[in-house]
């Protein structure tokens, strides 16, 4: 540490925030502009919004407002567990009784400086100010973290070295963006074609009004007017236009509706190879294991909204375990995972990392038969709004919700002719593709993060050493 550098105490150097939540049966509270930050909406360390939001009369009944560049940290809940959930308020953002708003004193401290301080200590934090609540969460003990000690350097340093983690975390941020883009279009064209069968249904009213019915549909799949088509570049034209006659102009009936004439109603019972679960083993097998616990072990809390699998903190698991007690439920890459109790619909797939990795009894494991043909469709199916009312509508309230694995196995499944499916696959398994190459992306960025953060923020490695051993100036 140099000389210039002081310690203090985290408390001395910040204001801390309680939370709240507004009365959940005042719809006068609720669906407003406000984002209301809670345990499920931290992931990742920045944060500009909730699928939670709170009007100003619920901020003024039950919650409170922490100002942009003041941090966000998870004090209690099951995640703290395994990980810190912490980050950076990226704009003024509502927070209940779960988080705690640190407002960094202006003069001393750095907020980005404090937000790497605490992702650069996450596994010291853990160890040290978390408590077990005996309720399966865990709680941080906010007197005895406020107390810890931090080597602090001069505030310019502290940009700095901030500035450092910053500009990997903005890469990460911008991976991240890109990939809720990528989504989207994916599940907008899922949406068009297999839910709302748009290109049927611009060809059915195109038939009944005298137009051209390849052309409406053509339009219906490019969302181009009409008469922008012959703009298009000529191969573009052909394409798409080659799309659009693979859709038929009639419907059918079915089980679920009507559907496009020639399809059928399927489900994921039909395209898996198992669907099954997993287990807990219990404390005296964890005990009496002889070799050292390193298999990933997946529960729905490292499951983010987003679909992410948060690697950083996963339990292990002794492999004696996971090759016996555990082995139905040993992982295979492109598997896909659906959480069925507790916080159900949680959706993710096991990338090449996880491999031979395992999960427990809340979370459902889907191998599909032919995952070259049904991985996209079945992966954006799980995600759909319409699987999730399906499966809300089949959930058993007991002390814990939960659904079952026939349940999961009922999902119901449209499918088109392989003329439509290969086609689907071709448009939208590149864009699953870039998304799948940027999630790896970032964990290599994130490892990178947090293994440069403990040196620079302990003065072991100058912000001037790195770049000079990274060939900067």
């Amino acid at each position: 540490m140099s000389a210039d550098w002081s310690e203090v105490t985290l408390g001395s150097v910040t204001t801390w925030l309680s939370g709240g939540t507004p009365n959940k049966g005042t719809p006068s509270f609720w669906n407003g502009d406000i984002p209301w930050i809670s345990a499920n909406s931290m992931y990742g360390t920045r944060f500009y919004d909730s699928d939670l939001k709170i009007t100003e009369s619920g901020l003024s009944a039950g919650s409170r407002l922490a100002p942009t560049n003041s941090i966000l940290l998870l004090v209690r809940g099951g995640a703290l567990h395994n990980r810190l959930p912490v980050g950076m308020a990226c704009r003024d953002l509502a927070f209940n009784q779960d988080v705690k708003a640190l407002i960094p004193d202006s003069n001393r401290l750095d907020p980005w400086f404090l937000l790497y301080w605490l992702v650069g200590n996450e596994r010291f934090l853990l160890d040290e100010v978390v408590e077990e609540t005996g309720i399966g969460a865990g709680k941080l003990d906010t007197k005895r973290m406020q107390a810890l000690q931090m080597k602090l350097p001069p505030f310019a340093s502290q940009k700095r070295i901030a500035q450092v983690a910053r500009s990997i975390d903005d890469k990460i941020d911008l991976n991240r963006r890109i990939n809720q883009t990528l989504e989207a279009m994916a599940q907008a064209i899922f949406k068009s074609w297999f839910v709302d069968f748009d290109p049927v249904k611009a060809k059915i009213a195109a038939k009944q009004e005298g137009r051209d019915p390849l052309r409406a549909a053509m339009s219906a799949i490019s969302g181009k007017p009409d008469a922008d088509l012959d703009a298009l570049p000529p191969e573009q034209y052909e394409q798409l236009a080659a799309t659009a006659a693979l859709f038929p102009d009639e419907m059918e009936e079915s089980e679920l509706g009507e559907i496009p004439k020639g399809w059928i109603v399927s489900d994921m019972r039909t395209l898996a190879e198992v669907i099954s679960k997993g287990t807990t083993p219990n404390k005296s097998d964890i005990a009496n294991a002889k070799d050292v616990p390193i298999v990933p072990f997946v529960k729905v809390k490292d499951i983010s909204e987003d679909g992410e699998i948060a690697r950083g903190n996963l339990e292990l698991i002794a492999r004696s375990i996971h090759e016996s007690l555990l082995k139905r439920s040993i992982l295979k890459t492109d598997d896909l995972l659906f959480s069925i109790a507790g916080t159900i619909g949680r959706t993710a797939f096991v990338d090449n990392d996880l491999n031979e990795s395992n999960v427990n009894q809340a979370i459902a494991f889907i191998r599909l038969k032919d995952k070259l043909d049904h991985f996209a469709l079945c992966w954006l199916t799980l995600r759909s709004i319409e699987t999730k009312n399906f499966i809300a509508s089949k959930v058993v309230q007991a002390v814990q919700a939960n659904a079952s694995l026939a349940n999961v196995g009922d999902i119901p499944i449209r499918l088109p002719g392989n003329d439509v499916l290969k086609k689907w696959n071709d448009v939208v398994s590149p864009l699953i593709l870039e998304y799948r190459a940027r999630l790896g992306e970032n964990r290599a960025l994130a490892t990178l993060r947090d293994t440069l953060l403990p040196k620079l923020m302990s003065g072991e490695l100058s912000v001037t050493a790195l770049a000079e051993s990274a060939g900067g100036v």
